[in-house]
């Protein structure tokens, strides 16, 4: 059968695409089980932990999540005998949940925690204390007891002070803790300092943007830096909390980074096996496992697991991973690293090539160099498609803007390429997975160079013959929808743009800013006051009557990172110049969508949006 691109029917429906978009929050082996955090959509986001056996380990209503940071991560972990730690995700608070169901609150009100960490018998967290002034942070050890529940001093502070910190790691012999910290003037991916405590004195090691310290015995330390402009590990040799000599790359050089932005406190990028082998992740664009030998070796590990992948723990020669893939739905894999045996845990579904064949990697000639992308192409084994006539396409812009995408399998992206409309998603300048080099091109060129990527992927495309250019749609979320309003404004090559929560004013955004991003324009643009008339210039709102073409934007209402105002300023713009817009609020939306009815209506309205920009009628 012949159909015109965008009308095609299509098995994948809003309603199973948001059912089948589960957010998996990490692994762990916990007994003779398995564990891992998944979110259910149908409960609004809600963050439980299910088990291998088929049990839910965190029933509802609880919700394992935390807002350390403002993007939480690291809100839960067990203990070997199924005692499971979490943070709630409505007071914050820590609580330790035994397998009869009996709760009990570990920490007190107020702060906020994440990043748990359960060593050696020991629980540790990164903590946040928005309630005071100044704003506190550190590291504490939590009383498993309950006692500081109601007393405060019984938390036994590790670290606290002016910085940021992430990854605490308590050495075997249990006197020792290794953590990265960062000040505020700077993002961690940008400068974060490795430190180690003995209790009573801290050395500081030189490094540049440390990542995951994990102690190698009593007297070694092993983690992520990028010296040389990749994320590889190192394997640093103490005396006490004192560098015996230079840190050493633990494997050869390679063309991928074990680590990206850090920031969520949950990802491992690495781990350990207990015979001093590592296991690890290396990102160029899609992610590889390897295995580290004890000679500096590596050994590639054939997986579906390729995208965002975490390595959540091990047990002997078996290695938990999370994350996404190229060939498959998101899940958890259980993989013995010597025989090979691969077990999915959960998700982990084959996808039918005929329906979402794999992702193409494209490179393009952008203004300061290659533009990365992956291209999904429309596909649909029951249509064929009209000779004379070339598809509609959205280019996807991701949020960060320092992020990045692996062309994994996605029923979002199945929902529109299925439908006959293509998929463009584009790791711009400043996104992780290519180097350093690749993440500084945008430093002081937010609005300009991530627009030239975007516009150069678009037209790449077009100029191979694959894509209508007159059919050319841009979509993004939070920073990608500031590229997206930042692309209209320049015109010239979308003939639509889809904003979701999307920043339109750079002063607004640095007014409502949390203290995680409070210095982050500073390096993407410039400092205030300085470079306020920058600010003014590069914002989507100063030339929003350069926009001239059909907009749809939705909106979180409870979105705390880029609050309502921005989308309603550049909806106002529109309407008072009679431009095409469609503007959605979804009140009890954060920043992102979870709910399953917004997901679905989303969708929904995004096609609707297409059709009618677009000229084709949507299949129901």
């Amino acid at each position: 059968m012949s159909s015109s691109f965008g009308s095609w029917p299509s098995p994948f429906s809003p309603t199973s695409v948001a059912a089948s978009s589960p957010r998996i929050d990490g692994a762990a082996f916990v007994g003779d089980e398995i564990w891992w955090g998944e979110s259910v959509p149908a409960e609004g986001g809600r963050v439980t932990v299910r088990s291998s056996s088929g049990g839910e380990m965190l029933p509802a209503p609880w919700s394992a999540r935390s807002r350390v940071h403002e993007y939480g991560g690291g809100a839960w972990t067990a203990a070997a005998d199924g005692t499971l730690y979490f943070v709630d995700a409505g007071d914050q608070r820590v609580r330790r949940l035994t397998r009869d169901g009996r709760a009990l609150e570990l920490t007190p009100a107020g702060p906020a925690y994440g990043g748990l960490r359960l060593s050696s018998g020991r629980l540790f967290a990164v903590y946040e204390d928005l309630t005071t002034e100044p704003h506190t942070r550190g590291i504490v050890e939590i009383p498993l007891d309950g006692s500081a529940a109601d007393d405060p001093s019984e938390l036994r502070i590790v670290v606290a002070g002016p910085h940021f910190y992430a990854h605490p790691a308590l050495s075997d012999d249990g006197i020792r803790m290794a953590w990265v910290q960062w000040h505020g003037d700077r993002m961690p991916w940008q400068h974060a300092s490795l430190a180690i405590s003995d209790g009573t004195y801290t050395s500081i090691l030189p490094t540049r943007a440390a990542l995951q310290p994990e102690w190698s015995g009593d007297d070694e330390l092993l983690y992520a830096d990028d010296p040389s402009g990749r994320w590889v590990l190192h394997r640093q040799a103490l005396h006490g909390i004192s560098p015996l000599r230079a840190a050493e790359p633990v494997a050869e050089t390679a063309d991928g980074d074990t680590g990206y932005g850090l920031w969520v406190l949950g990802n491992r990028w690495y781990r350990l096996l207990d015979d001093g082998r590592i296991v690890a992740v290396r990102t160029a664009g899609r992610d590889q496992v390897v295995v580290v030998g004890a000679d500096g070796g590596v050994r590639r590990l054939d997986l579906p697991a390729d995208g965002h992948v975490s390595v959540d723990d091990v047990s002997g020669t078996r290695v938990l991973l999370s994350g996404n893939s190229s060939t498959g739905s998101p899940g958890v894999w259980s993989v013995d690293v010597d025989t090979h045996d691969i077990d999915v845990v959960t998700g982990g579904e084959p996808a039918d090539p005929e329906w979402m064949p794999p992702a193409s990697e494209i490179v393009v000639d952008g203004v300061r160099g290659p533009v990365h992308a992956f291209v999904y192409a429309p596909a649909n084994p029951e249509i064929t498609p009209p000779g004379d006539e070339l598809p509609p396409y959205i280019v996807l812009v991701h949020g960060g803007p320092t992020a990045h995408v692996t062309g994994a399998v996605s029923s979002a992206i199945a929902f529109y390429t299925s439908r006959g409309i293509g998929v463009l998603d584009v790791n711009y300048g400043g996104s992780t997975g290519y180097g350093r080099a690749y993440r500084e091109r945008l430093d002081g060129e937010w609005g300009v160079v991530d627009v030239d990527d975007v516009v150069a992927a678009a037209r790449g495309l077009a100029d191979r013959g694959l894509a209508d250019p007159a059919r050319i749609a841009i979509r993004g979320g939070s920073a990608g929808g500031w590229t997206v309003l930042s692309a209209l404004v320049r015109g010239g090559t979308f003939a639509a743009g889809i904003s979701r929560y999307g920043v339109a004013d750079l002063r607004m955004l640095v007014e409502h800013s949390h203290d995680f991003e409070a210095s982050y324009i500073d390096g993407l643009v410039g400092p205030l006051p300085d470079a306020e008339a920058l600010y003014v210039e590069r914002s989507p709102l100063t030339h929003a009557d350069r926009i001239d073409v059909p907009v749809l934007l939705m909106q979180g209402g409870a979105d705390r990172v880029v609050p309502a105002s921005q989308s309603e300023s550049i909806r106002d713009a529109l309407a008072a110049r009679g431009v095409d817009h469609e503007y959605v609020l979804y009140p009890s939306e954060g920043h992102g969508f979870r709910s399953a009815e917004t997901i679905v209506d989303a969708l929904e309205r995004e096609l609707a949006f297409l059709g009618r920009v677009f000229g084709f009628t949507p299949s129901s």
